[in-house]
Parts: structure tokens; C-alpha cells; sequence
């Protein structure tokens, strides 16, 4: 089996007396969707925080590329390809869906920020940042404000500037969240054109999409791992069935 891209060994951490991640242990090998589902409250977005950075651990390790990565920051983790989206779009607004991901381009390679007005000032930046735009569908919106384009685009657009950061794994954090139908029959084909060439852990609500994306799921309840599995060991587990699927999701 390959070398893990990343693995987290016995992450904790505790909010006053409520232990929020207890314990959790995780492997994600390159090219895999990793899946990280549970109810509401089981700590999935605390665990996004630890592996991005934006939250130290009180123990346990974060191993990214075979790097213990636990003390570094999250522009750190960055820059070593851990790339990551939000619950809620970070993108901004006055800003076209280029500049938005020229920026991006620019945080990896750490040039100044003379292209903000305008973007095309700087030729390199901006080919990479259209060649993110590209993989996820927003080509023809490249000179559209962020503020101008749907729910649908703006989470491309999200992805895009994730991509642009040329990660080895991407962090996804609800990502069809707020999306309709259509939206996000278009998001789960992006995800799943986009799969093999990087490693996911994802956390998402949708159970279809989770299902029909995920080559593992891990399910998390009350900060602890319960089950880990392909989906369809997940689907057949009673624990999961009983705890979080539910009978008729499950079936």
C-alpha cells in the first residue's frame, strides 16, 4: 500500500470539559476520497481545522507527506500542498473569478501583490490561475466578478482557488452545501473529474453525493471514529445504520 499523503494519529481536543476530537486516528492514501460524515455536532468541522491549521490539536500528530506538519501554521501547511475550502465561500467579491484565483497563485509563490488592479499585469499568475479556472468549469467567467456568479459558480470558484494552490490534498468542507439540484449534480462531477489526481478528505451533509464520491468513509460521532470503511461496508454497518443513516437512507 502506498505512503499515506496524510494521517492523523490520536488527534484530541477538548473545549472546556467537552472533548470535541477524541482520539481520532485516520489514513488517507494519494488519489483517494476520504469521507468524513456524522450528525450535526460530532465535531467534523473542529477535525477540517486541525488538519488545515486553523487549530492546534491538545495531542495526538497531523503527518502530512510524511512531515509531522502538528506545530506548523495553516499558510505553512499551505505552501506544502494542503490546500483547503470553507463551510462558507472565502472568496472575494469585488474581485473577478480570476483575480480570485490569481491570488491564490500568488500566496504559493509569494510575488507582491501589484496585480490586484489589474490582474493581467502579471502574465504567470494569471496562466495558472486560469488553468485552475479551466479544471473546474469557470473559463468563460474568468472576467466576471465573484459577486456575479451563482452559488454553483462561487463553489467552483472556491474549488478553483483551492486548486490553484497546486495541492496534493484537498481539504473540503461541505462543499455542495446551499447547492440546488442542478448545482450539485454539476459539483459531484467536477469532484469526481478531479479524482485520482488528488487526495480528498471531505466532509459533506449529502449522503448521495458522499456515496457515490467516496472511496472511504469514516464516521464520526461525539469525536470519535466509529466505523471506517468503503461505502458499501458503511451502508451494511448496523452501528451506522442505527446511529446516523437511518433505515431509509441506508437502503
Amino acid at each position: 500500500m502506498a505512503e499515506p499523503i496524510l494521517r492523523l494519529d490520536g488527534l484530541r481536543k477538548r473545549f472546556g470539559g467537552l472533548a470535541v476530537t477524541d482520539g481520532v486516528s485516520l489514513e488517507v492514501p494519494p488519489g483517494e476520497i476520504h469521507a468524513v460524515i456524522g450528525p450535526n455536532g460530532a465535531g467534523k468541522t473542529t477535525l477540517i481545522h486541525q488538519v488545515s491549521g486553523t487549530l492546534r490539536p491538545d495531542a495526538g500528530r497531523v503527518v502530512f507527506a510524511g512531515r509531522d506538519v502538528t506545530a506548523l501554521s495553516l499558510a505553512r501547511r499551505a505552501r506544502l500542498g494542503l490546500a483547503r475550502s470553507f463551510q462558507v465561500t472565502s472568496i472575494l467579491p469585488g474581485f473577478t473569478a480570476l483575480e480570485n484565483a490569481a491570488l491564490a497563485v500568488q500566496a504559493r509563490s509569494g510575488s507582491s501583490f501589484r496585480f490586484l488592479r489589474p490582474a493581467a499585469s502579471e502574465a504567470a499568475l494569471n496562466q495558472a490561475a486560469m488553468d485552475a479556472l479551466e479544471r473546474t468549469g469557470l473559463a468563460d467567467r474568468a472576467a466576471v466578478p465573484a459577486a456575479a456568479l451563482s452559488h454553483g459558480e462561487r463553489r467552483q470558484l472556491e474549488l478553483a482557488i483551492a486548486l490553484a494552490m497546486q495541492p496534493r490534498l484537498l481539504l473540503l468542507d461541505e462543499p455542495l452545501a446551499g447547492a440546488g439540484p442542478e448545482e450539485t449534480e454539476r459539483l459531484v462531477a467536477l469532484l469526481r473529474g478531479l479524482k485520482r489526481r488528488y487526495a480528498f478528505l471531505l466532509v459533506e451533509h449529502d449522503m448521495q453525493a458522499v456515496f457515490a464520491l467516496a472511496d472511504r468513509i469514516s464516521v464520526l460521532v461525539y469525536g470519535r471514529i466509529v466505523a471506517t470503511g468503503t461505502p458499501d461496508a458503511i451502508r451494511a454497518d448496523p452501528e451506522v445504520r442505527a446511529a446516523y443513516l437511518g433505515e431509509d437512507e441506508a437502503a
